[in-house]
């Protein structure tokens, strides 16, 4: 092939990708809601990026980070990577089960891709106060085996950049600075792997670089039964607590409680004494119970304690069989509460309807919120 059929070759190549991209961006909302002050612009124009100016938002700035993870001990910039790589945002917080349930791909496409000009960014904004800590994030990121740069956005800089309401989210910055793809949640990973090839080839033809992209794909989508109602995410502190029918929705304090003789599905129960602070509610006693009606076939806790607390797990008025203990509950139905994360309650082997019951052996340990899977 001679040098024009090259070239010509080359601009389709980009053309292709813009279109591509260009339908994705806008099937997922387009250049809205992105906050114009930490807007990132670049000085150098091209033809390609010209064009793109009409289509996508630029990419947003990291916004007063409160710390790094696997920077080596340098801050980092997205202005300083555009020119060089291809971007994806990740936004997570480690208690997010959601975020969990991401991370092998994030993990998989690094592995695969870091090399051919791949470069992910996690930006780790905090859903509750324990999740500003700098070691609780390390610890979170080796125990999930991430080895990206993660970003502590502890008082919502980046976060209120990018306009982000929700845990996880990915954005797909190109070459040239631009936000070519928005994705919100789990899902699309077939999709937003072939974005990534996608945008690396039209990196590697812009810095001359042969790339061989794998055409495989990272994992199978997961399979889950995508009509089954599942159970909302649901808090105990009383900044969030809708989900509670006694007499402590929105309200702090000290409360003696009591469990009623009937159960509604999706609401919170709670017995004996607690304590519901903003974020929390902290069980006083050892003779403290929680009760929940769900529909799910996993069952998660965000949950910590100053001490070690054990609690007993009880499904449908009696202790966890062995077939339905997740991975926190040990031999004896009963799992040990003491370090701020989530702790996996119930793996139930279909989804189905059931009644949740924590007995809490002793005071001391906070509740945060559920979630289930």
């Amino acid at each position: 092939m001679n040098k024009p059929m090259l070239k010509r070759a080359s601009l389709l190549l980009i053309a292709t990708a813009i279109i591509v991209s260009a339908i994705y961006f806008l099937g997922a909302g387009g250049r809205t809601g992105l906050s114009e002050e930490a807007e990132i612009r670049i000085s150098e124009e091209t033809p390609t990026s010209t064009q793109k100016e009409k289509i996508y938002p630029r990419a947003r700035e990291i916004v007063n980070p409160a710390g790094f993870i696997n920077t080596e001990g340098e801050s980092i910039t997205i202005a300083e990577n555009i020119g060089k790589k291809v971007i994806l945002i990740d936004f997570w917080t480690y208690s997010c089960i959601n975020c969990q349930r991401t991370q092998p791909y994030l993990n998989a496409w690094y592995e695969r891709y870091a090399k051919d000009g791949l470069l992910i960014v996690g930006i780790h904004t905090p859903e509750f106060t324990f999740e500003k800590d700098y070691e609780n994030v390390l610890e979170a990121v080796i125990r999930s085996g991430i080895k990206y740069p993660v970003v502590l956005d502890n008082d919502y800089g980046t976060w209120s950049a990018y306009q982000n309401r929700y845990w996880p989210r990915k954005y797909l910055i190109d070459i040239d600075g631009f936000i070519v793809y928005d994705h919100i949640g789990e899902d699309a990973y077939e999709e937003t792997e072939k974005l990534i090839q996608k945008l690396l080839q039209e990196r590697a033809e812009r810095v001359s670089e042969k790339i061989a992209i794998e055409s495989s794909l990272s994992s199978e989508e997961i399979e889950r039964g995508k009509n089954f109602a599942l159970s909302p995410e649901t808090y105990f502190g009383s900044l969030r607590n809708e989900r509670t029918a006694q007499n402590i929705k929105g309200k702090a304090g000290t409360y003696q409680l009591e469990f009623p003789e009937t159960f509604s599905r999706n609401t919170l129960y709670l017995q004996g004494q607690w304590e519901i602070s903003p974020e929390a509610a902290k069980a006083l006693s050892g003779d403290t119970k929680i009760g929940y009606i769900y529909s799910a076939k996993e069952v998660f806790i965000v949950a910590d304690a100053q001490g070690p607390v054990e609690v007993e797990i009880w499904q449908d008025g009696k202790p966890l069989a062995d077939s339905s203990k997740g991975a926190d509950v040990d031999l004896e139905g009963k799992m040990i509460i003491q370090e701020s994360r989530l702790y996996k309650i119930i793996n139930n082997e279909k989804t189905g309807e059931h009644f949740l019951e924590l007995r809490i052996k002793s005071g001391g340990a906070r509740f945060y919120a559920f979630t289930f899977g």
